[in-house]
């Protein structure tokens, strides 16, 4: 039986370490497109609509 919860365990971790690992890389690709847009239009920053209604540069 205890291989059994020490499996059980190893899995959890497993499976929570990969949705970390995906959300992280989706994460880098979201700032890698913005950054690439940033260059080709020769923007110096994304701006972000606040709550107030302000805009004000994206930060990662």
């Amino acid at each position: 039986m205890p291989p059994l919860i020490l499996f059980g365990l190893v899995g959890a971790a497993a499976y929570y370490g990969y949705q970390r690992l995906q959300r992280e890389a989706t994460r880098v690709v979201e700032r890698n497109r913005r950054s690439e847009a940033e260059l080709r239009t020769g923007a110096q920053g994304t701006l972000k609509r606040g709550e107030d209604g302000v805009y004000r540069l994206h930060k990662d």
